[in-house]
């Protein structure tokens, strides 16, 4: 005992033989050289369960691949745990449990079960686009990386090859997702922290442009180009729709005959067709409501408002729109999306409220609040600033415009439509 309470010396353990039966060597503290009579040597920490005061063991692995040292250290370590009444046996299992738990967890799965939350708060169309990114440029290459080991050096290396290719709105969107994701698993409990909060900050901002348009002045001239073209009836209709409604394109081809109320002369779009997710009620003007009519006899026994040429029982596609105005002579200055700038600009500077027109182009107010008691103190507003655009196109698709520009601007689109068609 001279030598204190570790009693074993590295020679002693090393040199012990197997015998006829099992013996252990005590190296003082409840650590025990279990010596088999297979000859292998087995460490274990003989201890008393807090809960029920009964004698028990825990191996801590077997000599020589845990050392005299080692076996001591891990000893050690468990009897601290024991001195605040915690089963060693309990602590292990709840070390072990919690590391599968980590390796589990991984990126791929964290970020799926988070698309499934993000479901209920975006719109299909988003929800897929978020899908589809993530799947083709993240998942792939670190979908596989225990959650717990996600690193912000590797995960901007995974994404420097599209900020190389100039995918920098990608970026931009790929950074916030990657994001929320994380802070999903850390508000789960399943990562203690986000170790890419700032990695948005190692790339490039994408560069702002804007989506061509026209200028008001230029509308009589849009007006004729649709007249005289040679657009299907279907594929001009959308497009006069999304004008007289300012919708978004995706919203305008998606239209459905069960969205349209003719009596209250309202169009609601619900929550899961639009941007913000966030249903939006469009006042119908008369010369909307005179579209429905002309397209009644052609889609009114279907599903869509706008069918799709290749399949009627789907919506036209949103880009059909596009390619028509590009036929029409407008490529590179006009695109579907451009018409809502058309408009807001257009009533802007006619003198109309800025906040009634930003109610109309569904710009969500972020004052749940005021933007509730917008929907309701602004729908009638609406109703009567709807009604004047609807005017004004018609205006400027009879010519009866005050404005010699327009008349001009009438000239140059007689000659551009003869060059497109």
């Amino acid at each position: 005992m001279g030598r204190g309470i570790e009693r074993l010396s590295d020679l002693e353990v090393r040199q012990a033989k197997p015998k006829d039966k099992e013996y252990s060597l005590a190296d003082g503290g409840n650590l025990y050289l279990r010596v088999k009579t297979t000859g292998s040597k087995v460490w274990v920490l003989n201890y008393y369960r807090p809960a029920t005061k009964q004698r028990a063991n825990i191996g801590l692995g077997s000599y020589p691949d845990v050392s005299l040292g080692k076996a001591r250290k891990e000893a050690k370590a468990l009897r601290v745990v024991l001195g605040e009444g915690i089963d060693p046996k309990e602590h292990r299992e709840d070390q072990e449990r919690e590391k599968t738990e980590q390796y589990a967890n991984t990126f791929e799965h964290i970020a799926r079960n988070w698309l499934t939350l993000k479901k209920g708060k975006v719109s299909p169309a988003y929800h897929d686009k978020i899908t589809g990114r993530l799947e083709k440029y993240i998942f792939p290459k670190m979908g596989k990386t225990p959650i717990h080991k996600v690193s912000a050096a590797t995960t901007i290396g995974i994404i420097t090859p599209l900020a190389t290719d100039e995918k920098l709105e990608t970026v931009k969107k790929i950074c916030r997702w990657i994001n929320e994701v994380m802070v999903y698993a850390v508000n789960t409990g399943v990562a203690h922290a986000n170790p890419l909060s700032g990695i948005g900050k190692a790339f490039s901002a994408p560069k702002v442009t804007n989506l061509p348009t026209l200028r008001p002045d230029e509308l009589p001239a849009l007006m004729y180009a649709i007249q005289h073209s040679n657009t299907k009836l279907v594929t001009r209709c959308l497009i006069e729709w999304q004008m007289h409604t300012m919708v978004r394109p995706g919203e305008a081809a998606g239209t459905r005959w069960d969205e349209i109320d003719r009596e209250k002369k309202e169009w609601t779009i619900p929550a899961e067709r639009m941007k913000k997710n966030k249903p939006h009620i469009v006042p119908l003007s008369e010369q909307a409501l005179k579209l429905l009519t002309v397209l009644k006899p052609v889609s009114g026994h279907r599903e869509f408002v706008f069918p799709s040429d290749h399949n009627p029982r789907k919506s036209a596609n949103s880009q059909s729109a596009n390619r028509a105005l590009a036929r029409m002579g407008f490529h590179g200055r006009l695109v579907s999306h451009g018409l809502r700038a058309l408009a807001s600009t257009t009533l802007n500077e006619t003198g109309f409220d800025s906040d009634v027109i930003e109610a109309a182009l569904a710009h969500v107010d972020k004052n749940s609040v005021r933007a509730a008691y917008n929907r309701a103190q602004y729908l009638e507003r609406r109703r009567k600033m709807m009604g004047w655009w609807s005017d004004h196109i018609e205006q400027c698709a009879t010519g009866k415009m005050p404005i010699t520009s327009g008349r001009l601007q009438i000239q140059r689109a007689r000659s551009m439509v003869g060059r497109a068609t």
